[in-house]
């Protein structure tokens, strides 16, 4: 069988709010980042509405589990639903950079999610069984994702 292939579906830029640190839990060091809106753009087009947020963990040595759930409303009136989850890892002094609110390219660390999507406009029925994975880059303010169909 051949490797399935990657199609460009759309590129989010996700709007944050501040960190709310939840302290030391059974699996490590958790917080909540609520999501206060943003872009979508490609063959998605929209807006991230203003609820949700990333539920994540920090594992000894920095590796991030994400837990984003939220949701966009399309150009042209459709509401859907995303849960995103990956992981962030990178060297310690990219990771304090990136806590610090720098700017770093994302070829320094990795960023990867495998997303779910979810409508119940039939213009975007297809959205509900398509397998996504991300590519992203944490911002001081926001997160950039792009998302990638599984052909």
């Amino acid at each position: 069988m051949e490797a399935p292939s990657l199609r460009h579906v759309c590129d989010l830029d996700v709007a944050l709010a501040g960190i709310t640190e939840l302290g030391h839990g059974r699996s490590g060091q958790r917080r909540i980042i609520p999501i206060v809106g943003g872009t979508v753009s490609g063959e998605i087009t929209g807006r991230i509405l203003n609820v949700g947020a990333d539920w994540q963990t920090i594992h000894d040595g920095g590796l991030a589990f994400l837990d984003a759930r939220y949701a966009i409303e399309t150009h042209d009136g459709a509401v859907i639903e995303i849960v995103n989850q990956g992981y962030r890892h990178g060297p310690a002094e990219v990771l304090a950079r990136l806590a610090r609110g720098e700017d770093v390219d994302p070829a320094e660390y990795y960023m990867r999610t495998a997303a779910r999507l979810e409508t119940g406009d039939p213009r975007y029925a297809w959205v509900n069984r398509t397998i996504f994975v991300g590519s992203g880059q944490r911002l001081a303010q926001a997160v950039r994702i792009s998302l990638f169909a599984v052909e």
